[in-house]
C-alpha cells in the first residue's frame, strides 16, 4: 500500500508539473502575434507564414524529398541550428516545425534569459519527457548566449529532453560551443531570390490580413524594384511594400501605387533590373565579359548599372574575386589580392561608399594581363578525379604514422626536397595511370611568362637526372 501511494504521488507531481508547463506554453501562445488573427503589428508580422504551403524560399531544405521537409513530415525533428542572414525565415520555420510536430514549443530569448531561467525551463521539459511529451526549445540569436549559458543546454540536448532549434546570423563555427554544435545539425538558409520575394509580395497583396481587404494596384515592375531593394530580406520587402501602400492614393475602388511614390519611399530612383531574373544575369555577364575584353569604360558602366539598381555590393565583389583567378590567374597574382581587398572594403563600409572600391577592383581586372590556364587546368584535373576516384596514392607520398604502415611500405623512398641541393627531386607524385598528365599549361601573358620559364627549368632538370 505504501509503494502504491508513493507511485501515485510521483504521477501527481509529474502531472502537476505538466499542467504548469503547458500553462506557461499556452500563456506564451496567447500573447504571441503569430497565434492571433487580429491584424496588429507590422505587415511582416501579420503575414508570418502559418504552414509550409505559405512559406517562400529555401527549396534546398524544404522541397519535396529534401531533408527538413522529410524530418517534419515524419515527425522526427532533431536538434538543429539555422544559419542565415536576416529576414530569410529562420524564426518562422521554427514555429512551423513546432506546429507540424507533436511537441510543445517554447520561445527563448538570448537577450533577456540567464542560466537560472534556462535551467527552470530545462527541468520542466525533462519532467515532461518522462510522460512522453516532446519539447521544442527555440533560441533566436543563439550566438548572443555566452559559453556558460550554452553549456546549460548541453546535458538536456544529449539526453533528448529537448529538441533545440537555434537561429543565428553569425557563423556557428565561431559563435556556438563545439560540444553543443556537434550535437546539432547546421542548416544554411540562403538570402531569398528575386523571384521568391516577388512571389511573397504578390501573395501579400492578395492576403486579407494585409490591407484590410482593399485592392492594391501595383505593377510587376514595381514589385521587382521592391524585391531588388530588399536584397534577399523578406522582412525588408514587406516593410517597404507596407510603406509604399500606406502612403499611396486611396479612393473607393482601392489603392493605386505610383512610381513616384515608390521612388520616394526607397529614397532613390530605381532602375529596371533583374526583371524575372534575366536582366540580373545579363548585366553580371556584361560586366564579366567587359573585364575579360579589357574594356575599362564598359566594365565601370556595367558595375554602375548593377550598383545603382540596388545590387548587393558583396555579390559583385564575389564575382570579381572569381574573375581574378578564372580569367587572370598566374598572369597577375596580385589581381586576387585586389579583389579580396575590395570585398573586405565592401563588407566594412557598404554602399554607397564602397562603390569606388569596386570601381578600383574592376578597373584593375580589366587592365590586367589575361590567362585562363588555371581555370582550364582545374577543369581537366576535376574530370580525371571524378572518373578515377579509386586511383591509389603512390606509396612514397603516403603518410606513415604507425609501425604497421611503415612495414607496408608507406613513405618508403620519399624524398624530402629541402634536403637536396636544388630543392628538387624526380619522385613521382601522380598515380601511375596519370604520371605523364599535364594540367597547367601557362601562357606568355604577364607574370605567367616567368611561371612558364620556371616550369620548363624544372622539367629540364628532371630529364637531365635520367
Amino acid at each position: 500500500m505504501l509503494i502504491l501511494c508513493f507511485a501515485h504521488g510521483i504521477v501527481y507531481h509529474l502531472l502537476k508539473a505538466r499542467s504548469k508547463f503547458e500553462g506557461m506554453v499556452i500563456k506564451m501562445k496567447q500573447t504571441s502575434i503569430y497565434e492571433t488573427n487580429k491584424p496588429i503589428g507590422p505587415l511582416a508580422s501579420r503575414l508570418r507564414p502559418r504552414d509550409l504551403d505559405e512559406f517562400v524560399g529555401q527549396e534546398h531544405l524544404l522541397g519535396d524529398g529534401k531533408v527538413i521537409r522529410q524530418m517534419i513530415d515524419r515527425d522526427m525533428v532533431s536538434s538543429m541550428i539555422f544559419w542565415g542572414p536576416p529576414g530569410v525565415g529562420k524564426t518562422t520555420l521554427a514555429r512551423i516545425i513546432a506546429g507540424r510536430t507533436k511537441a510543445e514549443f517554447v520561445n527563448f530569448s538570448a537577450v533577456t534569459s540567464g542560466i537560472k531561467e534556462i535551467k527552470e525551463v530545462m527541468n520542466r521539459a525533462e519532467k515532461m519527457s518522462v510522460l512522453g511529451d516532446k519539447t521544442i526549445l527555440f533560441v533566436d540569436e543563439i550566438h548572443r548566449f555566452n559559453k556558460a549559458q550554452q553549456d546549460a543546454f548541453l546535458p538536456f540536448v544529449e539526453k533528448g529532453s529537448i529538441v533545440l532549434i537555434g537561429a543565428t546570423t553569425e557563423n556557428p563555427s565561431f559563435e556556438v560551443n563545439s560540444a553543443l554544435l556537434s550535437r546539432c545539425r547546421v542548416f544554411v538558409l540562403n538570402a531569398l531570390q528575386q523571384e521568391d520575394l516577388v512571389k511573397l509580395l504578390k501573395n501579400a497583396i492578395k492576403d486579407q490580413r494585409a490591407f484590410e481587404g482593399q485592392e492594391v494596384r501595383i505593377t510587376d515592375d514595381m514589385l521587382a524594384i521592391i524585391a531588388n531593394f530588399a536584397s534577399g530580406d523578406a522582412r525588408t520587402a514587406l516593410s517597404t511594400l507596407e510603406m509604399v501602400v500606406l502612403n499611396s492614393e486611396t479612393d473607393e475602388t482601392g489603392i493605386t501605387v505610383s512610381m513616384e511614390m515608390l521612388e520616394q519611399c526607397i529614397s532613390k530612383k530605381s532602375l529596371l533590373y533583374d526583371k524575372s531574373g534575366e536582366e540580373h544575369y545579363n548585366i553580371i555577364s556584361a560586366l564579366h565579359k567587359s573585364m575579360r575584353n579589357s574594356d575599362v569604360d564598359a566594365s565601370i558602366y556595367w558595375l554602375a548599372r548593377m550598383l545603382e539598381a540596388g545590387e548587393t555590393p558583396l555579390y559583385v565583389a564575389r564575382r570579381v574575386v572569381r574573375f581574378a583567378s578564372e580569367d587572370i590567374g598566374m598572369a597577375d597574382s596580385r589581381a586576387l589580392q585586389i579583389a579580396v581587398a575590395a570585398y573586405q572594403a565592401c563588407h566594412f563600409i557598404g554602399m554607397p561608399e564602397c562603390s569606388v572600391h569596386l570601381a578600383h577592383a574592376v578597373t584593375y581586372m580589366a587592365l590586367a594581363p589575361k590567362s585562363n590556364s588555371l581555370y582550364v587546368a582545374y577543369g581537366e584535373a576535376a574530370h580525371d578525379a571524378q572518373n578515377m576516384l579509386t586511383e591509389p596514392v603512390p606509396l612514397q607520398i603516403r603518410n606513415a604514422p604507425t609501425k604497421l604502415m611503415k612495414e607496408l611500405g608507406y613513405g618508403k623512398n620519399y624524398i624530402y626536397a629541402h634536403d637536396t641541393e636544388d630543392k628538387l627531386s624526380t619522385m613521382q607524385c601522380l598515380p601511375d595511370s596519370l604520371k605523364d598528365r599535364k594540367y597547367y599549361k601557362p601562357t606568355e601573358q604577364g607574370q605567367e611568362a616567368k611561371v612558364k620559364e620556371r616550369m620548363q627549368q624544372i622539367e629540364d632538370w628532371k630529364k637531365a637526372q635520367g
